[in-house]
């Protein structure tokens, strides 16, 4: 979330800012600034009559020394009478900050200034794009193709768990656990740590990321023990750094990790869910960097190039979009989205969102650093993206790989497939 000084020092322009993501913040921040005001008045009252207490308290000593107990008595007495008037002060200090908080978490991140104004999808801008169209003479879509090769079974997936629970089988299973290993090796070959995290984290995890308390009617929760499902790998990976203090010198901290991630997509339908277009558990393996603000955005473009050499060994075609402030969601200052083309659907699907979160996380998540030498500890700045999600990718391969023959696999994953062609 925003800081309280961010906010105070800079509420034209996050007021502005916050327009281009759709978002009149005006209300909020006067209710936040009105709530501080009262904070510092409510403090100051309670730290003069700590003072005066403490006074009265040497005050007892001396009048205790020279046997004036009557004295004494009094002073007994108003010191009783300063404590509960300190205690009811510092409850209000606490509903005060839990109302402050309260408030702080429906701002979303302020978006970066070279996000473009837009209401959604329709209005984001083309950074570049790539690869060749393929031209088919077989154009399937993958969920035929699926069936014709026995690579998933969605019916199966449904009578185990329910719709978008699918079963991977034979050479499909083979071709997921290789794109697995493919995504994970190029992370771990650009620098990336690989950790293998929890599935479920609490709810001061889903806060310090910001799912909580925005996102929980999308996600997966685990009533009895108030645990939820993860949506992505960039949750729990975040998370190893919460109420951290790292050293300057260890910045950038890069990990990536592979993890089934869980998803209600609650209110979802139509064609573009068929398949696997849309699922509620899918595989993605997830590159996080823990930055200094100096460095984020340089780090931002290399981990979009990273993501972009990806598709461009799998031969596919691709494009980089930069979202609008419509299209962007609420923790994220600046998001590049990749999508490939499917040729048998004849649309693009997105397979990366490629974030910088600037100091929002980290806010939310006390991560600091402190330079050598300095005293004072800063909020980092955290970054994360898709490399890759597996669904969209899985689709894009067999429809644009398919030919007469069977459905061809690009050369880079051959090694780990074992299998150049479904047939």
């Amino acid at each position: 979330m925003l800081t309280l000084k961010f906010i105070q020092d800079n509420k034209a322009d996050v007021i502005k800012r916050l327009k281009t993501k759709r978002f009149d913040a005006a209300s909020i921040i006067d209710t936040i600034i009105s709530l501080d005001d009262n904070r510092k008045q409510t403090q100051a009252q309670a730290e003069t009559l700590e003072a005066e207490m403490n006074t009265l308290s040497k005050e007892i000593g001396l009048l205790f020394k020279a046997g004036k107990t009557d004295e004494v008595s009094a002073s007994k007495a108003k010191t009783v009478e300063l404590k509960e008037r300190i205690k009811d002060l510092n409850t209000q200090l606490e509903d005060i900050n839990r109302q402050l908080t309260a408030q702080l978490v429906l701002i979303p991140n302020v978006p970066h200034s070279t996000v473009p104004e837009g209401k959604g999808a329709d209005d984001n801008v083309l950074v570049r794009e790539g690869g060749v169209m393929p031209t088919l003479t077989n154009d399937l879509p993958h969920w035929d193709l699926i069936k014709k090769y026995d690579l998933i079974d969605f019916e199966l997936g449904t009578k185990i768990t329910g719709a978008g629970f699918p079963v991977y089988k034979g050479k499909g299973a083979r071709l997921q656990r290789a794109l697995i290993n493919f995504f994970l090796d190029e992370a771990n070959n650009a620098g990336y740590n690989e950790v293998l995290p929890p599935l479920l984290v609490n709810e001061e995890s889903g806060f310090g990321t910001g799912q909580l308390p925005d996102k929980e009617g999308q996600m997966y929760h685990a009533t009895a023990d108030n645990l939820y499902l993860i949506p992505t790998a960039e949750v729990p990976v975040t998370n190893l750094y919460r109420d951290v203090i790292l050293k300057g010198s260890e910045l950038p901290v890069r990990n990536c990790a592979y993890s089934a991630c869980f998803r209600r997509e609650a209110g979802s339908w139509g064609a573009d869910v068929r398949g696997l277009n849309r699922l509620h558990q899918f595989d993605k393996v997830e590159i996080v960097q823990v930055a200094h603000p100096d460095q984020s955005y340089a780090i931002l473009d290399t981990m979009v190039a990273h993501v972009q050499s990806l598709i461009e060994k799998l031969e596919l075609p691709w494009r980089i979009l930069r979202l609008c402030g419509g299209d962007m969601s609420f923790t994220s200052a600046l998001t590049f989205d990749f999508e490939v083309y499917s040729a048998a659907q004849k649309r693009w699907l997105e397979v990366s969102s490629v974030s910088n979160f600037e100091t929002y996380q980290a806010n939310r998540l006390k991560l600091r650093f402190k330079d050598d030498g300095d005293k004072k500890t800063q909020l980092a700045h955290t970054l994360n993206g898709s490399a890759l999600a597996l669904p969209r990718i899985v689709a894009a391969i067999l429809e644009n790989n398919q030919t007469a023959e069977g459905i061809r696999i690009p050369k880079v994953l051959v090694p780990y497939t074992g299998f150049d062609i479904i047939n």
